[in-house]
Parts: C-alpha cells; sequence; structure tokens
C-alpha cells in the first residue's frame, strides 16, 4: 500500500502525541513532588493546589540536609545496595554459568527449579522467619542483615537473568580457548565477562535499584538510626499527627535523583556495549 506525505505527518504526529501523554503521565508524579518540594509550607497546605509556586524556596531542601540524618541515611543505603549489588553478581555469574552449560544435568534441573519456586513466595510471607534468623545470628541492626536478604532475593532472578546473555556465547568458543590452555576461571574471566558486560551492566543496576528502594526489610530489620537506610529512612518527616509534606517531598527527590542521573549515565555504556556487540564478528 503506497503511503502519500500527508498520511505520514498524521501518523507521526499521532505516534508523538500518543508518546507525548505516556511520558507526561509517568513524569507528573515526580513534578508534582518537586514542585511540593520548592513550595514554602503556605503554599503547600493550600487549599487550592496549583503547580504555579509564588515564592519558591530551598529552605526544605536545606532543613534536610542540614538539619536531619538525611546524608546518614543515604551513606547507609549506599553501602547496602552497593555490597548487595557486588555480592549478587559474584555468585550469579557462577550460578547462571553452571545452569547454561550443565542445564541438562538433574542437579542443575532441581537448583532451577527451586530457584523459580523462590521467586513465587511473597517477600512479606518470610518477614518473621528472616527476623528470627537475624536475631538468632545476632545481626538486627547491621548491614550485614540487608545484605544477606537482600542477595537471597536477588541472586535468583540475577542468575537467571544473566543466564539468557551466557546462553548465547557458543560453546565452541569455550572448547577453543580450553585447547589454547585457557582454564575455566580464565575463560570466564577473559572471555565471558567481556562479552556479557551489557547484561552483567543491566542486571546490577537492577539488583542496585531494588535494594536502594526496599522498604519492608529495612524497616523492620534496623532500629538504630545510624544504620538506617534512606527509605525507612525518610519515613521521619511523617509524624503521628502531622507531616511535613515539604520536607518529605524534598528528601523524596534528594533520594531519587541521584540513582536516576546515575541509570541515565550508565545506560549511555549500555546502549554503547550492546551497539559494539552487534556489530563484532
Amino acid at each position: 500500500m503506497v503511503v502519500n506525505r500527508s498520511q505520514r505527518l498524521i501518523a507521526g504526529v499521532a505516534t508523538y502525541a500518543t508518546l507525548a501523554v505516556f511520558c507526561v503521565l509517568c513524569l507528573f508524579p515526580f513534578l508534582w513532588m518537586l514542585d511540593t518540594a520548592l513550595k514554602p509550607p503556605a503554599e503547600v497546605m493550600s487549599s487550592r493546589p496549583t503547580f504555579l509556586i509564588a515564592a519558591p524556596t530551598l529552605k526544605n531542601f536545606a532543613a534536610v540536609l542540614l538539619d536531619s540524618d538525611f546524608l546518614v541515611y543515604f551513606r547507609n543505603s549506599l553501602i547496602v545496595a552497593g555490597a548487595s549489588t557486588l555480592f549478587t553478581l559474584v555468585v550469579s555469574v557462577f550460578a547462571s554459568y553452571a545452569l547454561s552449560r550443565w542445564g541438562y544435568q538433574t542437579v542443575s534441573r532441581l537448583v532451577g527449579g527451586a530457584m523459580v519456586v523462590s521467586q513465587m513466595i511473597p517477600g512479606v510471607l518470610l518477614l518473621v522467619p528472616l527476623y528470627v534468623l537475624m536475631r538468632h545470628l545476632g545481626l538486627l541492626s547491621t548491614y550485614w542483615a540487608l545484605i544477606i536478604v537482600y542477595c537471597t532475593f536477588m541472586i535468583p532472578l540475577v542468575t537467571f537473568m544473566l543466564k539468557g546473555f551466557f546462553d548465547g556465547i557458543p560453546i565452541e568458543l569455550e572448547e577453543a580457548a580450553e585447547i589454547d590452555g585457557c582454564s575455566r576461571l580464565g575463560f570466564i574471566r577473559r572471555i565471558l565477562l567481556p562479552l556479557s558486560a551489557p547484561g552483567i551492566l543491566a542486571t546490577g543496576v537492577f539488583a542496585f535499584v531494588a535494594a536502594w528502594n526496599e522498604f519492608m526489610f529495612g524497616y523492620v530489620l534496623i532500629n538504630d538510626d545510624a544504620r538506617r537506610t534512606l527509605t525507612p529512612g525518610i519515613m521521619i518527616f511523617k509524624g503521628s499527627h502531622q507531616t511535613d509534606w515539604g520536607l518529605l517531598m524534598a528528601a523524596s527527590v534528594l533520594a531519587v535523583v541521584p540513582v536516576a542521573l546515575g541509570f541515565v549515565y550508565l545506560q549511555r555504556f549500555l546502549v554503547e556495549s550492546l551497539s559494539a556487540g552487534a556489530v563484532k564478528g
């Protein structure tokens, strides 16, 4: 069917208009959060909310950064999310390699099935058993409690994600490396990991964001403010009788923006890696 210029123009306008609507719907919560964070208390509590700000102020951000433990919570989240992501990737690389190369064996099938079943169990059902376990281990209110829990939930999912990338690497490449005298660990370090760098980067970002945004276990397993992570820490701005919405929104913006900027920065390298891998023979 021949499509003339006017029809292509109409189709293009309709496509971009639809994308613009979806973009506004996705960005609206963040824009409203940022708008509230820049408003003084009188405008925040106004009976007629609006996007327009009569007197923009940065006092909410200054109060969050200078008059609260926000930076302590931020540091704790960075430590917990970074450590859990590192441990998750290390374990998942070897587990996914084993499932990819020896998936036909009974043990591999049992392990893979157990990982699938583990993803069907809601985390809230494991909250009490994990709390009791951490109490017996003496790990309550420590970084290790959250790191272990996050790795427990993320390793099965990341393993299956990486397995898909490892399945795409021909077994003949490994056999050729073995003939040249390369050990199995050498193959993983020198060939498998570089070829799977886009997948490892993507799963690493996914694991980091999941640990960064987690609330339930951070709220229950950590009772010490010195070890509290960011998402439960933001709850300090929500009182039992009154909520300071300006401070709450400012803290939420400060928690979201660094991760969003980091994701955008890493996405550029991810796209470049995918493009480079697509043209290499």
